[in-house]
């Protein structure tokens, strides 16, 4: 099936919502308990993420995965890559990736994750980012998020830029 990648706005707010929330379903009883909340990520707070990055979209019928793009103190941040799980195992999440690095407009690409998500560091490593491990300098730096996020997460930075 046909997909493109596109750039969101907040019309599709509620979809991009759906997507996050459906795939953060992965991080049950392995991200900390504080973190594990429903809806993983409220809609309050996506908004507020929409007016600090750009988020682009996989589109098939409806949108099957998203990436935000933050650039930041001459960084640029990759965040929140989610694909629907109905939808994984597809290239969808490499696609996404693939675009975020290219848009980005920084010659420093870095992602964080929670640390105990092995299989998002692994894609990440798969995809040329080095885990840089938890750099709660850069992730207070870069992130604005809790200390257990910051205590619980990694850093991972893109090896070469194109």
């Amino acid at each position: 099936m046909s997909r493109e990648i596109t750039v969101l706005s907040g019309a599709e707010r509620g979809e991009i919502f759906e997507v996050i929330n459906a795939a953060a379903g992965m991080y049950e009883g392995v991200i900390p308990p504080e973190a594990d909340t429903d809806p993983y990520m409220p809609m309050s707070e996506l908004e507020a993420e929409m007016d600090e990055m750009q988020f682009y979209g996989a589109v098939r019928d409806r949108i099957v995965g998203v990436i935000g793009v933050q650039e930041r103190s001459g960084v640029s941040l990759i965040r929140h890559l989610y694909v629907r799980p109905d939808a994984q195992r597809e290239g969808i999440g490499t696609e996404l990736l693939e675009t975020g690095i290219e848009r980005a407009d920084s010659e420093t690409v870095l992602v964080g994750t929670w640390g105990a998500a092995e299989w998002a560091i692994e894609f990440y490593a798969e995809h040329g980012f080095e885990n840089l491990g938890t750099d709660t300098d850069l992730l207070s730096t870069y992130w604005d998020i809790p200390d257990h996020q910051r205590e619980a997460s990694v850093v991972l930075r893109y090896r070469e830029r194109r």
